[in-house]
């Protein structure tokens, strides 16, 4: 009778050399927060787009350069954004009590990163930001600064005094500014060397969609912001009025959006951003359900997450086509 031999494969005991770098290169994925930064990304690329549809000759590199500079901006605001809010004790819940898309990345909280580390790295990614700023500037005239500076000071003091937009009911108005016809006219620039009424309208559909994105997600940071000064709208006026809110800016949204189209600041075409609306539904049957319960609350804020991105994917694909007919 044969024996049935069985072979064990050895454990692998990773070393806590290993263990820390693993632990540590996932928190800084996660204090990058990557799922932020398409708002920044779908309205410059947009912005070229629309440049282009219109005849205008498209400078590549120029185009890379918003799209990065943009980008670097963004994750330099999301990592000062955490840092001042964990020192004024907003951001303090960890594990299964934190929502993963609002309260920031947590990973502070949770000791696996200095704060003091954060800073530096938004530092880096600020002096990259405003090196292509001022290289951009150089090549496409001082506008680009203008739309730079401006950008960078809704990034910086978005939550860094003295300003600090985010806390004294300003910072949705910022944002949607900045997401919107900011990123978009200063990439529409930098390829015509102009502004235009069209760039201009579009841009408000992804800049009110932003301010959705930011009022959704201060609706499960309600009794933490309170409790850290952070009075943002939903803070003042209650999660109710943070509903109208957030509702309130995807009608703009959808309105200009539709209102663009038929007035011919968008082809037909730009009706494909409406594939979106099932998502946003969804973020109001989530909310109707968990308004009071900021872990419950995650779908919603992800379901707007996808708002934003296929309303935009629709608004780029739709200047796309118009491009490939010239």
């Amino acid at each position: 009778m044969a024996m049935k031999i069985t072979t064990r494969e050895p454990e692998s005991k990773a070393t806590p050399k290993a263990l820390l770098a693993t632990v540590t290169g996932n928190a800084w994925l996660r204090a990058l927060r990557l799922h932020f930064v398409l708002p920044s990304i779908i309205p410059a690329i947009l912005g070229s787009l629309i440049a282009g549809a219109q005849g205008y000759p498209l400078h590549f590199f120029h185009f890379a350069l918003v799209v990065i500079g943009v980008t670097l901006n963004h994750l330099g605001l999301n990592m000062v954004d955490d840092v001042l809010d964990f020192r004024h004790a907003v951001d303090l819940k960890t594990g299964d009590e934190k929502n993963f898309f609002t309260g920031g990345s947590g990973v502070l909280t949770e000791g696996l990163i200095k704060d003091t580390q954060m800073l530096r790295l938004a530092g880096f990614f600020f002096i990259l930001t405003a090196i292509i700023g001022i290289y951009l500037t150089y090549a496409c005239g001082w506008p680009v600064l203008a739309l730079g500076l401006f950008g960078m000071a809704c990034s910086v003091f978005y939550t860094a005094p003295p300003i600090r937009f985010g806390y004294r009911g300003f910072g949705e108005a910022a944002l949607l500014v900045n997401f919107g016809p900011v990123i978009v006219l200063g990439a529409y620039f930098v390829q015509t060397g102009t502004f235009g009424i069209q760039p201009f309208v579009v841009s408000l559909v992804p800049g009110f969609m932003m301010w959705s994105m930011v009022i959704i997600n201060e609706i499960p940071d309600y009794e933490a912001d309170r409790r850290g000064g952070k009075l943002n709208l939903v803070a003042r006026f209650g999660r109710q009025a943070g509903v109208a809110l957030y509702a309130a800016g995807l009608a703009a949204a959808y309105l200009i959006l539709v209102m663009a189209t038929l007035g011919g600041f968008l082809s037909p075409f730009g009706l494909l951003a409406l594939a979106s609306l099932p998502f946003a539904a969804k973020t109001f049957v989530v909310m109707r359900h968990h308004l009071d319960d900021p872990v419950a609350m995650a779908p919603a804020n992800l379901a707007m997450i996808k708002v934003h991105s296929v309303t935009g994917a629709g608004l780029i694909i739709a200047c796309l086509i118009e491009l490939s007919r010239l």
